[in-house]
């Protein structure tokens, strides 16, 4: 759609004084337009067409050329972001709403609580589901991490492929997922086409199907969505109770204190890129904190040895105390003003710093996808991600006897059921675990078995 505006004078209508009044117009279709008015008059002749401004020789009766132009230009600058407005909003009747909004006392405030207006009502009136959908992200924004909403945009993503997918096997090209087809039959249909027709192209090859724990994150944001639209009675309540949330607990790795030493000591001097990244993991490893948080620390964070950081994900602090070596990157990252990387930087690069380590057990996952269980064999350094360093501090913590409580604190778990799921243990480094817990408790009975006959023979003397 054309749109346009233009400072003008309307010289056709002239007044009983002489003077007429400055208008924007608003050309909103080729053959359309509107004129907003500003309540500034002046003589015709005092109004330079070319430049659409007020001359500099109007008589002062009028009022003072210069601060009738700024006020001109303020009043255009508003009508620019009322058109915006407008386009965001794909108002039906551009024209009309327009010239019903506009005022020369109009400012940005007035135009916020407008389009807040409008959303409300457009809410209620517009139960398209896609629209639903995109009014439930932004009543979101301020209130949760830009991941979460990331996953709000992927559940509409996966749900529209389904629409599609839809339109093919019934053969009707009009056809709509409604609020009204959400059953438990549609849940069935759901999850079965993300879990064996949902088709993701990569560069080399196209995988079907999403993994287990992906169909449940994507079915959990739709029913938080859903629980959501019926609270605010925008739609009619929805049976929701047979709609499992599917989960498996995953497999991933951790590394040791040995393996983060030998990351710390390998030789990176013929890759010098790759420092940086280094020491990155080694600080996430350290701290475990995740990588929104470690790759985001700024000096003000620091306070001696501890570091206080608000978790993005939670919103909760953290005092961490820092280890020398934790220290020691983050003054360097610091006084050499060291760039944040991305996320998939990050991960791409680390795995390489693994390799180079020579952290290459191989190790062989598991994962769900439909009613198949899937193994999948990397070396270890393939397996390494960002997440790698959070994991890695707790269950090195937990192994070393810090107890469930204090790691809690700083990794930011709200229950110990959570943590204990989430720490990565071996069967073997559990039996290890348990032999040292049953001789430390021996050594404590046989102290206090020789403290009793030492205070018996005491005793009998």
């Amino acid at each position: 759609m054309e749109t346009s505006l233009k400072r003008m004078v309307d010289d056709r209508f002239v007044r009983k004084d002489g003077t007429c009044l400055v208008y924007i117009q608003y050309r909103y279709a080729p053959l359309r337009k509107t004129l907003l008015s500003t309540d500034i008059t002046i003589p015709p002749k005092y109004w330079d067409e070319k430049e659409g401004y007020i001359r500099n020789t109007l008589p002062s009766v009028y009022g003072v050329p210069e601060g009738l132009n700024l006020e001109l230009r303020r009043m255009y600058r508003i009508a620019e972001d009322m058109v915006l407005l407008i386009r965001k909003l794909k108002v039906s009747n551009p024209g009309p709403f327009a010239k019903e909004i506009f005022t020369p006392q109009l400012n940005n405030d007035a135009l916020q609580l407008i389009a807040i207006q409008i959303q409300k009502e457009d809410a209620h009136a517009n139960l398209d589901i896609f629209f639903q959908i995109d009014h439930f992200a932004q009543s979101k924004k301020n209130k949760v991490t830009p991941v979460v909403l990331r996953t709000y945009r992927n559940m509409k993503t996966y749900l529209y492929a389904f629409q599609e997918y839809q339109k093919q096997l019934r053969n009707k090209k009009n056809y709509k997922i409604t609020f009204e087809q959400l059953d438990f039959t549609f849940y069935e249909d759901f999850v079965e086409y993300l879990s064996f027709h949902w088709t993701h192209v990569r560069r080399t090859a196209s995988i079907k199907g999403l993994k287990f724990n992906t169909v449940g994150r994507v079915v959990k944001d739709l029913k938080a969505f859903l629980a959501d639209r019926i609270k605010k009675k925008i739609i009619a309540p929805v049976d929701m109770s047979g709609w499992i949330v599917l989960n498996e607990e995953v497999d991933t790795v951790y590394m040791s204190r040995a393996e983060i030493e030998k990351m710390q000591l390998v030789d990176l001097s013929d890759t010098p890129h790759l420092v940086d990244y280094r020491d990155d993991f080694i600080l996430g490893c350290l701290t475990g904190l995740r990588f929104s948080d470690f790759s985001n620390i700024n000096a003000l964070d620091i306070r001696g040895d501890f570091l206080y950081k608000k978790q993005k994900k939670s919103f909760h602090w953290v005092v961490i105390p820092l280890r020398p070596a934790a220290k020691q990157i983050l003054e360097r990252r610091f006084k050499n003003n060291i760039p944040i990387p991305t996320n998939p930087e990050f991960n791409r690069h680390i795995k390489t710093v693994a390799k180079l380590a020579g952290i290459d057990a191989a190790i062989q996952h598991s994962f769900k996808k439909g009613n198949k269980v899937l193994m999948e064999t990397r070396p270890k350094y393939g397996w390494v991600c960002s997440h790698t360093c959070r994991r890695s501090f707790c269950t090195n913590e937990f192994l070393a006897g810090t107890p469930v409580g204090l790691i809690m604190k700083i990794s930011g778990h709200k229950s110990e059921k959570d943590f204990l799921r989430y720490i990565r243990v071996s069967p073997e480094e559990a039996a290890i675990k348990i032999q040292e817990i049953w001789t430390e408790r021996e050594r404590n009975l046989l102290q206090i078995v020789t403290g009793n006959s030492k205070l018996l023979n005491k005793l009998k003397a």
